[in-house]
């Protein structure tokens, strides 16, 4: 259990500051920055390497929402369930205090954003929140129709990792404009807590609307395939 939660606080760490970290200080670099798409493809590949790194340690879940949506599918242990939550937010609150550390050595350094998630005036694209609420459920129910689909008995081991950050990959490149992407708790609560302000005060949504949809893909998997 402890070397699965330390895997887990490494897990998200990398997520949070591979895939955040891209967007703070190389998204709109001039000239040469990577955009949207880069983003994207940034947190694609943060889950994809630590989900091949650690995700035979600790399954590699790095995100409240994939441990809710897993047990609800009955392939994670309840008792695991609040352990694993804990050291995801700690490894996120890390990754952000340390891209915040690098990011402010920068002279004339702004904090705008923080890469942090919104709706109304603070989605990049000035989207409500009923259509944030919407794309986060879900795309983070998909996300775990994704992950379920991947990891069963039925389809050819290895190659799990792969689908899981192609998924990733996918769900950003359609949900930045929106939201800023989070169906990940945790990402959210890390660069909210560095924000303040407007981005703590709709954190909330950032929680209920990725584990809604965390558990209803577990519900949906369960439908689909009761054999696992």
């Amino acid at each position: 259990m402890q070397k699965s939660l330390v895997a887990e606080f490494f897990g998200t760490f990398w997520l949070v500051f591979g895939g955040c970290g891209s967007a703070v200080l190389a998204a709109a670099y001039p000239e040469l920055g990577i955009g949207f798409v880069g983003v994207a493809f940034a947190f694609g590949l943060t889950v994809l390497t630590m989900a091949y790194a650690v995700g035979g340690i600790s399954g590699g879940h790095f995100n409240p929402a994939v441990s809710l949506g897993l047990t609800v599918a009955g392939r994670f242990p309840a008792a695991r369930l609040v352990p694993y939550i804990v050291v995801q937010v700690v490894g996120a609150i890390a990754a952000a205090a340390l891209l915040y550390l690098i990011a402010s050595g920068k002279a004339g350094f702004e904090l705008g954003g923080f890469a942090a998630n919104g709706y109304g005036e603070h989605s990049p694209g000035g989207y409500s929140l009923l259509s944030a609420l919407l794309i986060e459920v879900l795309l983070t129910m998909f996300f775990l129709i994704i992950i379920l689909g991947s990891t069963s008995s039925r389809v050819p081991a290895g190659f799990a990792p792969l689908a899981i950050g192609l998924g990733l990959t996918l769900i950003h490149l359609v949900s930045i404009p929106v939201t800023n992407t989070s169906v990940n708790p945790a990402r959210s609560t890390g660069q909210a807590l560095f924000v303040g302000g407007w981005a703590l005060q709709q954190l909330w949504l950032f929680w209920i609307a990725p584990l809604a949809g965390g558990a209803l893909g577990g519900l949906v998997w369960k439908f689909l395939d009761d054999a696992d």
